[in-house]
């Protein structure tokens, strides 16, 4: 039923309109509201790192049901979905028509190096790293390697072996991807970033072991990753998550290095133009993920924000 409440369409618009008007709520209606309101003032905001808006809508689906099962169940829903309705109703298979592409906006972005620094990964020192800070925006250029969870346990055994690696790690960056194939004369298909937390219990290893100074994930850093970061005064770049194909297009070179048999989830090595990124955890471990939106819910409990109409476009 959770998953089915995500299918509906977003209507929290109307509702907000409709209890401006001083309209009778039903009770759904009225939970909805004071969820919605209670996890925006939270502050929490898009990719975390703290915002007015950190919900788009709320859903709620009930049925009648035993009150001892305690049958409550949450979902969460990335605002990036896109869902297609179609009712099979057995007359033949279903047509989708392919939506123009004019319905979107024409999303152009060009380096904005006067906001953002320039780094060059083919030069760059545990000196710079340490530099950076929460929130500084730079863009990447050079050479990265990428692993994800396979590729992490793969060489976490390793090292417990005593092996060599296949590659080097000494002043590197990894970027938490699995790249999709390549098509049409791409360098690579979309290859936006993945969940960090899930390597946070391979960080010290990398950094203790590998000579890794950087690393590069989407959302947040938990306690022992944000530990390791420090300790070893590295840093953590987010990537802009939702944006696969954007990302890609900052790619313009890519190989497999090692651990050709793991496919998607082998180790590559990118070479990136202006790749852009967002400093979520620098060396002394402040991350913008947490500073961020307690920022944020500060400024949204004094008020200031009341005056702000919201409403759909």
């Amino acid at each position: 039923m959770a998953k089915e409440s995500l299918m509906d369409d977003l209507d929290m618009y109307q509702l907000l309109e409709k209890s401006s008007k001083g309209e009778k709520l039903t009770q759904v209606e009225n939970m909805r509201l004071e969820i919605y309101d209670k996890v925006n003032a939270l502050g929490i905001g898009a990719q975390g790192l703290g915002g007015l808006t950190t919900v788009l809508d709320v859903k709620i689906k009930m049925y009648p049901t035993h009150a001892a099962s305690k049958p409550v169940a949450m979902i969460p829903n990335c605002a990036a979905t896109r869902h297609a309705h179609f009712v099979m109703d057995g007359s033949g298979p279903v047509y989708l028509d392919v939506p123009s592409l004019d319905l979107w906006p024409d999303v152009s972005w060009t380096p904005n190096t006067e906001k953002s620094k320039r780094v060059d990964l083919n030069a760059l020192t545990p000196a710079e790293v340490a530099s950076w800070k929460p929130g500084q925006t730079l863009l990447l250029n050079g050479k990265m390697l990428t692993g994800r969870d396979a590729a992490h346990k793969r060489i976490q055994d390793m090292l417990a072996k005593g092996e060599k690696l296949p590659v080097d790690f000494t002043n590197r960056i990894i970027y938490y991807v699995g790249p999709v194939d390549p098509i049409k004369g791409e360098a690579v298909g979309p290859a936006g970033p993945t969940t960090s937390t899930r390597m946070d219990k391979f960080t010290e290893m990398m950094l203790a072991q590998t000579g890794l100074i950087a690393m590069v994930g989407k959302a947040e850093r938990g306690p022992e990753a944000i530990a390791a970061i420090q300790k070893h005064k590295s840093a953590y770049l987010m990537a802009v998550g939702g944006a696969a194909y954007l990302v890609s297009k900052a790619i313009k070179q890519s190989k497999v290095v090692g651990f050709a048999d793991l496919g998607m989830e082998a180790i590559y090595e990118f070479d990136v133009v202006d790749m852009p990124v967002t400093v979520a955890v620098d060396s002394g471990g402040t991350s913008a993920h947490i500073t961020g939106p307690a920022e944020w819910q500060k400024r949204i409990a004094t008020g200031e924000f009341k005056g702000i109409k919201v409403g759909a476009n």
